[in-house]
């Protein structure tokens, strides 16, 4: 029997302001810190196969979690999900980094659609971009449904300490595998935004 390749989990809560009536994501998050709409997101991220995940160029992962969202009430639990890592988009000077959840609020569907813009713009703005998530919610099962809010969640700085600290390595059987598969999700991770920040300036 093929013993299964390790993979890696880690937890992370991105929360901000969005406003109902909204589509663009800046204003979303100005008229929603007005009015207090607030939303978290605490999700746990799991790379079942760390090789295959690396090998995909979608870089697909699984998302699971939870919503707060003040109109709607607290922990909500999400039935399904998905994450991909520094997947490419349409502008080749850009990666995207997506997080999608779909729920259940009053025997209704909704599709939270989230994405971290990873550019190659003019100064250093690395932190700007992996921690700012442009958000919009959805009615029905996906982000093709129409869209009844927007705005911005962000990861603090407290956020991504408990987001290293919640890192596991799943299927290693020793602690020296562990370690090699952490420091594979380092390099993978950090390598990326290297690209991102100066190969693709080159």
């Amino acid at each position: 029997m093929t013993r299964q390749s390790p993979g890696i989990r880690f937890r992370e809560t991105m929360a901000g302001a969005l406003m109902r009536g909204e589509e663009d994501y800046r204003q979303g998050e100005l008229r929603g810190r007005q009015a207090g709409e607030h939303l978290a997101m605490h999700a746990t991220v799991t790379i079942d196969d760390m090789p295959a995940f690396i090998a995909d160029p979608a870089h697909a992962g699984a998302l699971s979690g939870s919503i707060d969202y003040a109109p709607f009430g607290t922990a909500i639990e999400c039935h399904s999900g998905s994450f991909n890592l520094f997947a490419p988009a349409d502008n080749p000077r850009m990666k995207l980094m997506v997080y999608e959840l779909g729920f259940v609020h009053g025997d209704r569907e909704y599709y939270l659609a989230g994405h971290k813009d990873v550019r190659n713009d003019p100064g250093f703005d690395l932190w700007s971009d992996t921690t700012t998530l442009f958000t919009r919610l959805h009615e029905g099962g996906g982000k093709t449904g129409g869209v009844i809010a927007a705005g911005i969640l962000a990861l603090g700085v407290d956020d991504l300490a408990r987001l290293v600290a919640s890192m596991e390595v799943l299927h290693a059987e020793t602690l020296a595998e562990r370690a090699r598969t952490l420091t594979q999700f380092g390099r993978f991770f950090m390598g990326e935004l290297w690209d991102s920040y100066v190969g693709l300036g080159s």
